[in-house]
């Protein structure tokens, strides 16, 4: 016996693979835009960069940078960590959790730099920030009310509808009772009786949960399209004229230059959305109710024999889901913006694969929203400021970041292992 385990002892440690995929997107990438927004902008073009709003505390003036050099060094220092994360990966060595935001940071700046190289215009850096949050906050709820589904076997196609529905509902009340704050409280009925009819369907009636989601989005399409052109129409003045959410400065962080404008001088719906991720983050992670939850999504079974009442908990979190979304489908109207037909533009669906992007995380999925809505105000702010990209390119900004975010960064994902599977006890 003891010679076996000696000579067992002696073998080779068989190690794993090592995966160079992501060192190899990181090198193209940073050799890709050493190559476009560096080498190849011209050496005498410099680019304008206004910081600074007319609140601010502190006044910043508009400057200008080099183009070509700012965008050489900027590259560089991407390629330094591009290097970096390929050491870590030839040593099987963890990289850190911030070296992709970093890395994403650079090359996108570069990218601005050289975009709005020799343009008269400044480019507006609060506006666009502020703009990519504004973007978010709906992609945002729709990602938290797909994590609640999902967490406990759910899956939650009907995003965009209830979205819809939210904003629809929020239109409505708001224009009737002249009161933004009562659209904005009654848009997540609206989203709740849309979670409802889907959980009653997978969990009663144990349809695929996925057709019931599709077909749920094209019937609030086809509801909503039909009101907005039989009622909504008839008398805009009085049912699609809804009041703009007022804005709420928070005093002294309201005034800090870039910051304060984007993060501080927001409307409720805005101050709701960090609330709402800061305590998902802490109660499906840090909770019981987490806990019972994931377990639900997890391990339905062995959550039964505990106790838990597995259909009970997913109707729940389905509706609270709901809720969520169509709380996110106010925010869509929030700037007193009219219904309009279809109005959330697959907005759902970009909210699910931010969900996935996250990780089924509230954090996760809060950075992946504000990765898309950063790519549909970058699309709005070079639109009105003219740049060499074609405007139907700009067009497919946010669409594109979803698919190369998706495809290229998530990497292997493991969803809730019960999702989409009816439970019979």
């Amino acid at each position: 016996m003891s010679a076996v385990t000696a000579e067992v002892g002696t073998l080779p440690r068989v190690e794993a693979r090592i995966a160079w995929r992501n060192p190899a997107i990181y090198g193209a990438l940073g050799l890709l835009s050493l190559l476009v927004f560096g080498v190849l902008t011209p050496g005498e073009d410099r680019t304008r960069i206004q910081v600074s709003s007319a609140t601010d505390v502190f006044t910043i003036d508009t400057f200008a940078v080099p183009s070509r050099l700012t965008a050489v060094l900027l590259s560089l220092v991407a390629l330094g960590l591009a290097g970096w994360v390929a050491w870590n990966t030839a040593n099987r060595k963890r990289n850190a959790a911030w070296i992709p935001a970093v890395f994403g940071a650079l090359v996108l700046t570069a990218f601005l730099i050289w975009v709005m190289a020799g343009n008269s215009n400044a480019l507006p850096l609060t506006v666009l920030l502020a703009g990519a949050l504004t973007a978010a906050v709906p992609l945002a709820f729709g990602a938290m009310a797909g994590l609640l589904c999902e967490r406990s076997g759910i899956i939650n196609i009907a995003i965009e509808g209830q979205l819809l529905a939210g904003a629809f509902l929020a239109v409505v009340v708001a224009s009737t009772t002249g009161n933004a704050y009562a659209g904005m409280i009654a848009a997540p009925l609206a989203g709740a009786l849309v979670g409802w009819i889907l959980v009653m369907f997978a969990v009663r009636y144990k349809i695929d949960q996925i057709i019931v989601g599709v077909v749920l989005n094209v019937l609030v399409i086809g509801v909503t399209n039909y009101l907005f052109s039989t009622v909504l129409t008839q008398n805009p003045q009085t049912l699609n004229s809804p009041p703009r959410l007022p804005t709420l400065a928070i005093p002294v962080l309201g005034d800090i230059p870039v910051i304060g404008p984007v993060l501080f001088q927001q409307s409720a719906v805005i101050y709701l959305m960090y609330v709402l991720v800061a305590v998902l983050q802490v109660m499906v992670f840090r909770s019981r109710w987490g806990l019972r939850m994931r377990s639900v999504g997890e391990h339905p079974k062995a959550a039964d024999t505990v106790g838990i009442n597995v259909n009970r908990t997913r109707i729940r979190n389905t509706v609270l889901g709901g809720a969520v979304a169509g709380l996110g489908g106010s925010a869509l109207v929030a700037a007193g913006l009219a219904f309009t037909k279809e109005l959330t533009s697959g907005k759902g669906y970009i909210a699910l694969a931010a969900m996935i992007l996250g990780r089924w995380s509230p954090k996760g999925a809060l950075a992946a929203a504000l990765l898309f809505g950063f790519a549909d105000s970058l699309r709005r702010v070079l639109g009105n400021l003219g740049s060499p990209i074609p405007s139907e390119f700009l067009a497919m900004l946010p669409y594109l970041a979803t698919i190369f975010a998706v495809a290229g960064l998530v990497g292997r994902v493991r969803a809730p292992a019960a999702e989409g599977k009816p439970y019979e006890k």
